[in-house]
């Protein structure tokens, strides 16, 4: 079995709630909209981290970062995009098992032609009515079983 934590938005902003759920992960993904190098720096101290930025990370230091990634996390192809209304192709065609998304803020977590839609909510600052949230993903071979957690503030 492989967790991963599943974090975005957390524009400058990472709660210890976030940090004990994070705890004992194996991987980390950040969604992008990141805010401050040290959120990501904090979170490699937990586990290995793949980040991609977001729409506010446009100071020097996010220069390392993509907009969007492709990786394999136990054997499943994931591919990372901050704002899921950007993507261009349908991921089930390219091999996508699961598509990892923020910037909406909204956590949801919706399954279409065998892919695994994930956005983990926003873990940062809150937005309006919406909840802070972010997302744990167990994957035990072909079984993916993601859960949302809101921090009540």
């Amino acid at each position: 079995m492989t967790n991963i934590g599943v974090i975005s938005d957390t524009h400058g902003l990472l709660r210890p709630e976030v940090i004990t759920i994070l705890c004992g992960v194996d991987y980390i993904i950040h969604a992008g909209d990141i805010g401050d190098p040290q959120v990501i720096e904090q979170l490699k101290t937990i586990a290995a981290v793949h980040a991609i930025k977001g729409n506010i990370d446009r100071e020097m230091w996010a220069n390392k970062f993509d907009d969007k990634a492709q990786i394999e996390i136990a054997g499943h192809k994931v591919f990372v995009i901050h704002n899921r209304d950007d993507l261009a192709f349908d991921p089930s065609c390219k091999g996508f098992n699961i598509v990892v998304s923020g910037h909406s803020h909204k956590p949801s977590i919706e399954t279409i032609n065998g892919v695994l839609y994930l956005n983990p909510g926003s873990a940062g600052p809150r937005r309006f009515t919406l909840p802070i949230a972010l997302a744990t993903l167990k994957v035990t071979g072909n079984t993916l079983e993601p859960t949302i957690h809101e921090i009540e503030i």
